[in-house]
């Protein structure tokens, strides 16, 4: 401006001073007022019956798709602006809302996986010994084997016969029917035990869950495994089926019960299976309201993330390329499928591990995951150098933030514990192969794992509201 006498001064223009320290925001002051802390409640009701009905893949994946096809999806492609694709085992499903712009300038993908860590059946499981009829069993994923024991332990899976037929199993859920359990070795005899190494102490082959204890009536002297047989004679009169239907099985023990709130004020979820079902639960609430989007919508669930995703129904199969294709010849036939991966975003719905006090030593707490604080993204996971990782762009994570803060959902970064202790993978450099922007996200939760892991009511929410953000964006 001019001042008169002297030189002319440069026009000020006064901006806002920005934020130059980083402070993560607790969820709970986010969402305080009256109506949203109702929200929050609605949400974790709603999770909460979800995971007490979804204790495997198959029972998620059928929750998945009643929702579905409430929500308006069909499973007949043609020109329909809301598909899906199930893979035949059940297991997996993609779900797609067609956006206003073509699929030739990309999607928001979210994908999660529906298999939690767990203890399987043998294909020849149930033997006879000490008057007690049990269950051999192999565990999936990675679990700590003293965990599950001495606890009430459900039998969910289905039983296919040599006709094909299908029979769906659920023992130990229900009000008045009895549980499994695998027996723990009591204190006054564990000096040995005691002073062994964890590793060596709990062996696999000993995970044996008591199937049962009465016999059948003795009929001469040569009857033997009597428990056996009323074991299998309780299974044939519930389920119809016979011991050689085991081989064609696939029967799961998982905790028994129902979600429950934890703490004196309920502010948090315990079950089995927020890794990876509070994703799952997410990104479909997220996709069902979110109707009008600029870019294609996919919401993408697979198996047997927990063993490495191999497999049929993994995310190292086929199945996304061949789904996909399928949705193209139907909406853009003449779109190349490679150019649509190439333009896509994808984020890896997947859990982190939340920082707890209690072993705050294997944590690096300026970049640990924490409960409260919203969804966390990884950047990277692996392990000892990023091995095995998939390491997201910085371009990417500033899009991200971008949408996230307008949308006022909060958010942290994190990586899963010290650099040289332990380290975990994802199926998010299943999807980077395609050449598509992916980056790991989901809430922070305690006791990853076990039999009842712990995931604040409030990070739910949030995780919701950021999924909606990215879908819509």
């Amino acid at each position: 401006m001019n001042r008169g006498k002297g030189p002319y001064w440069s026009l000020i223009v006064i901006k806002k001073t920005p934020e130059l320290e980083h402070s993560a925001r607790n969820c709970w002051d986010v969402y305080s007022s009256a109506a949203d802390k109702k929200a929050v409640e609605a949400c974790a009701v709603k999770y909460m019956d979800f995971l007490t009905r979804c204790k495997t893949e198959r029972e998620t994946v059928d929750y998945v798709l009643a929702a579905a096809r409430a929500g308006g999806f069909s499973e007949t492609l043609n020109a329909k602006t809301k598909a899906y694709v199930n893979a035949q085992r059940g297991k997996t499903v993609l779900l797609a809302r067609r956006g206003k712009k073509p699929l030739s300038e990309g999607f928001r993908l979210v994908g999660a996986h529906c298999d939690t860590p767990r203890i399987d059946l043998k294909q020849h499981p149930l033997y006879e010994d000490t008057d007690m009829a049990l269950f051999k069993t192999h565990y999936y994923g990675g679990i700590r084997k003293h965990q599950w024991m001495a606890r009430p332990l459900a039998l969910h899976g289905v039983v296919v016969k040599k006709d094909g037929s299908v029979v769906r199993v659920c023992v130990g859920e229900a009000a008045g029917d009895p549980v499994l359990t695998i027996t723990d070795l009591l204190p006054h005899l564990a000096y040995k035990q005691a002073e062994q190494k964890l590793a060596d102490a709990f062996e696999a082959e000993k995970l044996n869950a008591v199937a049962g204890h009465e016999p059948v009536k003795k009929i001469g002297d040569k009857d033997k495994d009597r428990v056996k047989r009323h074991v299998l004679e309780l299974l044939n009169a519930r389920y119809g089926i016979t011991e050689s239907d085991l081989f064609s099985a696939e029967l799961q023990l998982v905790p028994a019960g129902p979600a429950r709130s934890v703490g004196l004020d309920s502010s948090m979820i315990g079950a089995y299976g927020h890794d990876d079902r509070s994703c799952v639960f997410s990104a479909l609430e997220a996709l069902l309201a979110e109707k009008q989007p600029e870019h294609t919508q996919l919401v993408l669930f697979w198996d047997k993330e927990e063993i490495g995703s191999e497999g049929a129904t993994g995310a190292q199969s086929l199945f996304f390329e061949y789904a996909l294709q399928d949705i193209l010849d139907a909406w853009e036939p003449k779109t190349k499928l490679s150019h649509v991966f190439a333009r896509g975003m994808a984020i890896s719905a997947d859990v982190n591990a939340a920082m707890d006090p209690d072993y705050a030593d294997v944590y690096e707490k300026l970049n640990a995951a924490y409960m409260g604080q919203g969804p966390c993204f990884n950047k990277f996971t692996g392990h000892r150098g990023k091995v095995g990782a998939n390491d997201a762009h910085p371009e990417f994570v500033a899009y991200l933030r971008n949408i996230l803060d307008a949308a006022n959902v909060p958010w942290h970064m994190a990586e899963l514990g010290k650099v040289d202790i332990g380290g975990g993978g994802t199926v998010a450099k299943f999807l980077a192969v395609y050449g598509m922007d992916v980056i790991d996200m989901g809430p922070a939760v305690l006791s990853m794992h076990s039999p009842f892991e712990v995931l604040s009511k409030v990070d739910v929410h949030a995780t919701v509201e950021a999924l909606r953000a990215f879908l819509k964006s």
